[in-house]
């Protein structure tokens, strides 16, 4: 008789299924996984210490940094947690354009993970499929922000600008002709809000072709079904939130039982699975899909009918015009202050969480009264989610430990944080 013994294996620490510097290590009985260990910190940028640095201004930038795939909804919480020391008052045109971006961001994170997991697993095509939507996502971000990804558009009392009333078009190059140009072009006639309508009008087919290729496909159904169950019970004691949590048959959702800007005045579902198993958290990321495509609906609805400012008027704590910079000496100064020394924030400690893509992301921040944070504690969505890691994996194979991290959506911009 051969000896069978336990050995140990690194999964990483740059392995292509985890999105950033995970090791981890695996304790295997032959092929099955007795014990997953994460490693983590090995990207580890020191964000919180970085923030406690800076004017609080110029810390909206690195929230973009922390989950690099759900950059606005950051620096929504972010923004949020000085808004409400500050007790700031945005205005109303300025909600309803957060919360439209942060259901484009939600939309955006979910085709990352939705490609990303099924190229894990060994579906090649729909990664083509969903980077395909992802560029006209990004074209609404570098129209509004003037950045593909890191938008930095958010800003404690608003947003940076109101939203253009033209979209970039392509020129004619090697690659398209006059004719073929013309016919990228044919959406970005009009407004951003134009271009956004059209693509809410094209988004459902799109997520239908992804379900045509994944939903009932046998070979997906055998990688994923009865793969890391987790009980309700379990998930909640753990501290699961977001998709992690409603697959496994919770209906808990920040934007419903917390509501924060406009989302109460909005109507949309919680989607929430039976099993709790890698198949059941797929099945809610598409249905989120629609859901958020229902929600940037209504606003873009709103938006067109409801003009007004963006940002708030007060002059500590958001720049003036350009226009009223250049005709009035106390606007020059307001300026010059705020872009040197920032604007300080009365003494108190608040905690601030959106309904982040990945879970709740929140921001605990203490401030002392001076211009820069005294801490800053991020909670990261996916840190709970990875330390469960090692028991829903117990008992699987190793092939299914990818399908399990896919299925977390974790970054690890966010968890090294």
């Amino acid at each position: 008789m051969t000896e069978i013994r336990n050995y140990t294996m690194n999964f990483g620490p740059q392995h292509p299924a985890a999105h950033g510097v995970l090791r981890l290590v695996l304790e295997l009985d032959g092929e099955v996984v007795q014990r997953a260990d994460p490693h983590i910190g090995l990207l580890h940028r020191a964000t919180e210490k970085l923030v406690e640095n800076k004017p609080y201004i110029q810390s909206v930038p690195y929230m973009d940094r922390l989950d690099y795939v759900s950059m606005m909804v950051n620096e929504h919480a972010y923004v949020m947690a000085i808004e409400k020391l500050l007790r700031l008052e945005v205005p109303l045109r300025a909600q309803y354009i957060r919360v439209m971006f942060d259901e484009i961001t939600r939309i955006l994170n979910h085709l990352l993970w939705l490609g990303a997991h099924a190229l894990d697993i060994g579906a090649m095509t729909v990664f083509l499929y969903a980077f395909r939507e992802r560029e006209d996502l990004m074209d609404c971000y570098e129209a509004v922000s003037g950045a593909r990804m890191h938008a930095a558009y958010y800003r404690p009392g608003g947003v940076y600008r109101d939203l253009p009333d033209s979209m970039p078009q392509y020129q004619p190059s090697k690659i398209h002709n006059e004719k073929k140009t013309k016919l990228l072009n044919e959406n970005r006639q009009g407004s951003l809000l134009d271009f956004i309508e059209d693509f809410t009008v094209r988004f459902p087919t799109y997520v239908d072709e992804y379900e045509t290729l994944l939903t009932d496909n046998r070979i997906w159904k055998q990688r994923l079904v009865g793969i890391g169950v987790v009980s309700p019970d379990r998930a909640m004691a753990l501290g699961f939130t977001g998709p992690m949590l409603r697959g496994s048959g919770v209906e808990w959702d920040l934007r419903k039982k917390q509501p924060y800007e406009v989302y109460d005045q909005i109507d949309f579902d919680i989607p929430v699975g039976v099993n709790g198993d890698c198949y059941d958290r797929y099945l809610v990321r598409m249905e989120e899909f629609r859901q958020s495509n229902r929600i940037i609906k209504h606003c873009v609805e709103w938006l067109r009918g409801n003009p007004g400012p963006v940002i708030t008027d007060n002059h500590k704590i958001a720049p003036p015009s350009r226009v009223e910079i250049k005709q009035n000496m106390e606007e020059l100064i307001h300026h010059f202050k705020l872009f040197t020394e920032g604007f300080h924030v009365p003494p108190g400690e608040v905690y601030a969480a959106v309904e982040h893509p990945k879970g709740e992301f929140g921001i605990y921040l203490i401030s002392d009264g001076a211009n820069m944070p005294y801490r800053l504690k991020i909670r990261a969505s996916g840190f709970p989610h990875l330390a469960a890691l090692d028991e829903m994996s117990r008992g699987h194979m190793i092939a299914d430990v990818v399908a399990i991290i896919g299925t977390q959506d974790i970054v690890f911009g966010e968890i090294d944080r």
